[in-house]
């Protein structure tokens, strides 16, 4: 079934790609760099059971902003389509000859962010765009001089945020992703838990940057199907160790088996994982994941 969803990302793909170049006809606002690993993937779609394609499809967007006097602006979106993608974000570089480095870094790190909250598992590349368009003028003015950057830095780190992650998994069975799971959580200082099983249901809270770093280790690993189901971000003033501690829900991380006595055994009983997020007062979240009332 990898091999089916292999398949189906790569349809994705190819129609996202008719799209663009039926939006975009010129050359100069949209081109495949390698049209080689485009065809390659034309061939693996058309062939059920090709050889999985080597190389990412790359490609270029041109844009043009809708802002006043912007007859010169022209950002370039680089982009590269993960053998995965949409269930991977895309990986974009946006490049302008007038964004100085670190203008550039934010506005990626930015876009990013963006498309990390909204688009969990589904094309983006037109949405990308649309943000590239409306956003990407404002960071050519963007003071980031060393006196306003230490400046915002020293607002900047009065406030941090906590972040709670829930990630929903078609299944998690694997016993080294588990391991992964735990070990990676305890690195970055992450608490929470870890149903495996079908479906898989992680949470991690902690620091958002810590958060953020767990869920790009773990999309990057295979999954029939991976996603954010929800998300929560508290902004904490000063951000102490204390006010972290104060906002856990969960001592450490833990793996938890709700064992359903099923003839496999590994479909969890969701009647105690209810039990269990009531308990810590999450009880809502059951019903995004499941899209029923618990009880």
């Amino acid at each position: 079934t990898t091999e089916m969803a292999n398949q189906e990302e790569a349809e994705i793909q190819i129609s996202e790609l008719d799209l663009l170049s039926s939006m975009f006809p010129y050359e100069k606002e949209f081109a495949v760099t390698d049209q080689l690993a485009l065809a390659e993937l034309k061939h693996y779609v058309e062939n059920e059971s090709a050889e999985v394609p080597s190389s990412k499809v790359q490609f270029v967007l041109n844009v043009k902003p809708e802002v006043p006097n912007a007859s010169m602006v022209e950002f370039s979106m680089a982009c590269a389509l993960p053998f995965k993608y949409p269930t991977v974000l895309p990986e974009i570089t946006v490049r302008s000859s007038l964004l100085s480095r670190s203008q550039q870094l934010l506005l990626n790190s930015d876009l990013k962010t963006y498309l990390m909250q909204n688009f969990s598992g589904e094309p983006c590349m037109l949405s990308a765009r649309e943000w590239v368009k409306d956003h990407a003028a404002a960071y050519i003015d963007r003071d980031l001089s060393s006196s306003s950057v230490t400046a915002s830095d020293a607002t900047q780190s009065e406030v941090t945020t906590f972040t709670r992650l829930w990630i929903y998994s078609h299944h998690i069975y694997n016993k080294q992703k588990r391991k992964n799971i735990i070990d990676w959580a305890k690195e970055l200082s992450l608490s929470g838990f870890c149903m495996p099983g079908k479906p898989g249901v992680v949470c991690v809270e902690g620091l958002q940057s810590s958060c953020e770093e767990f869920w790009s280790r773990v999309r990057r690993l295979t999954w029939k199907r991976i996603l954010i189901r929800h998300r929560e971000d508290v902004s904490l003033e000063g951000g102490g160790h204390a006010e972290i501690q104060k906002q856990r829900k969960f001592p450490t991380l833990e793996e938890k088996c709700f064992d359903a006595h099923g003839a496999r055994g590994n479909h969890m009983d969701l009647g105690q994982l209810y039990h269990f997020l009531e308990e810590k007062g999450c009880a809502d979240i059951f019903q995004m994941y499941f899209g029923v009332e618990g009880h």
